[in-house]
């Protein structure tokens, strides 16, 4: 990964070059052939090399998950997420509320425009390459004053009416004005990749909220479920006391409990009210315009096959990684800009005019004029702020590559994070899923024993409670397994590049 540009190009050029305030004559021959030779000055960017790793965990990334039932996840090393990842869910609800928010999200529409604006700073940086043309018109009453000449005699009024044109062109021979540009296309490869983070991320939150919207909604269908039965065993435990078979103390447990119970559900409803009204702000749509969609958590499919691209595909992948290489490439086109400026600039001018006291006689052959020439600039003594905005150049362009190695660093983290996720989420679905079929036997044989007169329904209830309890603990753990598969897509890199939505809406047209 090590990619930073030798810092002591630059500097050892211009000491080769005697550019100290001696030596001129060998700096202009120097000079000439950098000219000659075409080249700009400071270094040319080479893109970061890939971390030479084969896996994402320590020890190997795991290959296969096996959950509840016949449900498996396999991984398919050295493979991109596909384009429309979502659709893999099988939920046409989710896919229409995707499709809306990728549609009106605002800030998905605010990087949009920020990429047009980056665009469009490029080709106004881009015009640095062509000739600069322009013309003026001055109709002027003017009176003269001879006497800063040293003369004596009376000034005279007269009217002075002036058509003229110029043309200037910057000759870059130090590459400053190309290093500019550079700079400026990275901008707009670094607004590009933040568009896309900004697309990608914008299509998981909205999977992940669907998904919160209907694991919600079953966890409440549970909760008054289990509030029913507890009711239930309320209502009988009373009959109990009231025949005397019973103490009030069992009235007033069982009661409790029904209490507590019924307090747990208002902080679930709150929680999906919550996931509603973000779904309605991902969609760009106010809360109170927003239908939210009803999503059931079973109608949900689990991606069977989980892409898992290559470590040294990754860095390509993501966007967060190739915004963070383009803001490389813009401090790396900054260090040459800096350089460029302890060279001397040239440019070339030329104008062309007339002038006449009167406006009818303003293009008579004798009223033209003309001038040619050649501008030379070169900076001589600045108390060293040149060689100091370079030296911050290069260290702007450290902290760049450094804030580079991070965001590879985070992005191989969160890789390695989901993954141990996807695999923790297996095991405790499979515990789950068997604590479910547990409580679900045991229910049924309680069932049978009270149907034959062996067992009383207060057992049986209390069977179906711990049913029930089960079942939502299942709800929690499927759909954290399914927002777990949907942020491993997104982590590498959500499929953009054989996206066609996504490059369509991210090529900067409006």
């Amino acid at each position: 990964m090590d990619n930073l540009p030798n810092k002591r190009t630059g500097t050892v050029l211009l000491n080769s070059l005697g550019f100290r305030g001696r030596k001129f004559g060998i700096f202009f021959s120097a000079l000439a052939c950098l000219t000659a030779a075409g080249c700009a000055a400071g270094p040319d960017f080479t893109r970061p090399d890939p971390p030479h790793a084969e896996r994402y965990n320590y020890g190997g990334d795991p290959k296969e998950f096996s959950a509840a039932g016949t449900e498996r996840q396999q991984i398919i090393a050295g493979s991109e997420p596909v384009a429309n990842w979502w659709k893999l869910f099988n939920s046409s609800r989710i896919d229409a509320i995707v499709s809306e928010g990728l549609e009106n999200n605002p800030s998905l529409q605010a990087a949009q425009a920020s990429l047009r604006e980056s665009q469009e700073n490029l080709r106004a940086g881009s015009g640095i390459f062509f000739p600069q043309a322009g013309a003026t018109f001055a109709e002027t009453r003017e009176k003269s004053s001879p006497a800063s000449s040293g003369s004596s005699s009376v000034g005279k009024l007269f009217n002075l009416s002036t058509l003229s044109a110029s043309v200037s062109y910057v000759l870059d021979i130090a590459g400053g004005q190309r290093r500019t540009v550079e700079g400026l296309a990275a901008k707009v490869d670094q607004q590009r990749a933040l568009g896309l983070g900004t697309y990608i991320m914008l299509s998981g939150n909205l999977v992940n909220t669907s998904i919160a919207i209907a694991a919600y909604q079953a966890q409440i269908d549970e909760l008054e479920k289990l509030a029913s039965l507890e009711k239930e065993q309320v209502a009988i435990a009373e009959k109990q006391y009231k025949a005397g078979i019973a103490a009030y103390s069992s009235v007033l447990a069982l009661q409790g409990q029904l209490d507590a119970l019924e307090a747990s559900i208002p902080p679930v409803e709150q929680q999906l009210n919550k996931a509603e009204h973000l779904l309605a702000t991902l969609a760009g749509r106010l809360p109170s315009e927003f239908q939210p969609p009803k999503i059931m958590l079973s109608e949900i499919a689990l991606p069977d096959d989980l892409p898992l691209s290559l470590p040294s595909d990754l860095v390509r992948q993501r966007p967060d990684i190739l915004a963070a290489e383009a803001q490389l490439h813009a401090a790396s086109a900054g260090i040459g800009q800096a350089t460029a400026a302890l060279f001397p600039s040239f440019t070339l001018n030329a104008g062309y005019g007339q002038a006449s006291l009167a406006a009818n006689n303003l293009f008579d052959k004798g009223n033209s004029f003309w001038n040619l020439g050649a501008n030379i600039a070169a900076p001589i003594f600045n108390g060293g702020s040149l060689r100091a905005k370079r030296r911050a150049a290069i260290a702007a362009y450290d902290q760049s590559f450094a804030n580079y190695r991070t965001t590879v660093l985070s992005a191989f983290a969160e890789v390695a994070n989901t993954l141990r996720a996807l695999q923790h989420d297996a095991e405790v679905m499979q515990k789950t899923s068997g604590a479910v079929d547990t409580a679900g036997l045991s229910l049924n044989l309680l069932q049978a024993n009270y149907r034959a007169g062996l067992v009383n329904y207060l057992q049986v209830m209390a069977a179906d409670l711990q049913y029930r309890q089960a079942k939502i603990s299942l709800i929690q753990a499927k759909a954290l397994q399914l927002q777990d598969t949907a942020a491993l897509y997104v982590a590498l890199g959500g499929g953009w590049k054989n996206d066609a939505v996504a490059n369509k809406k991210l090529s900067g047209n409006p």
